[in-house]
């Protein structure tokens, strides 16, 4: 296993313990046995356990960003719809990672940092692929943010049919990026 392979099971291996256990649930034994190695490794490779919830959110964000096309560059409105159903209906394990992180940020000010990149990524990506499109609307991007990061929130703890919210906010942005 090489080392950037390794760090990435270890990564992940946090992402599943705490989105099916919470944060009190992290422990090294706990990585290590998720992704099969020795607790010694996860130690070894991030010192300490808010280091590995640091960089398990910032792995979580740019797998959730790249599998919902945000970082994509030259998406059309289609394709960027295409994004904001995906980033609401895909990758619930990374989701409810970070929202436990995000939840216990507000009880651990050492969080906050982490809480306040995983929104700047989000928001900075809708923004910069919103602008792509020629929608240059103050408050525009946060309005998509939001109305994402609820939408996701919802799908976590009571799944329901976001289908309609969904469509609408497509027409939302299809009617920004004409007018």
């Amino acid at each position: 296993m090489s080392k950037a392979s390794g760090r990435q099971a270890l990564l992940r291996a946090t992402i599943v313990i705490v989105a099916q256990g919470g944060l009190r649930a992290l422990t090294y034994r706990a990585v290590a046995t998720e992704a099969g190695v020795s607790h010694g490794l996860v130690r070894h490779h991030f010192g300490t356990r808010d280091q590995l919830i640091a960089e398990a959110m910032d792995f979580g964000i740019e797998e959730s960003l790249r599998a919902s096309n945000m970082l994509d560059g030259g998406l059309t409105v289609a394709e960027f719809a295409a994004g904001i159903e995906s980033l609401a209906a895909q990758q619930g394990e990374i989701h409810a990672f970070q929202y436990e992180l995000l939840l216990e940020s507000r009880r651990r000010p050492e969080l906050r940092p982490t809480a306040e990149r995983y929104y700047r990524s989000y928001r900075e990506a809708i923004d910069a692929q919103l602008r792509r499109l020629g929608v240059d609307e103050p408050g525009f991007s946060d309005l998509v943010w939001f109305a994402l990061d609820g939408l996701v929130f919802n799908q976590l703890v009571m799944p329901s049919e976001v289908d309609g919210a969904l469509a609408r906010l497509r027409e939302l942005v299809e009617a920004a990026a004409r007018g």
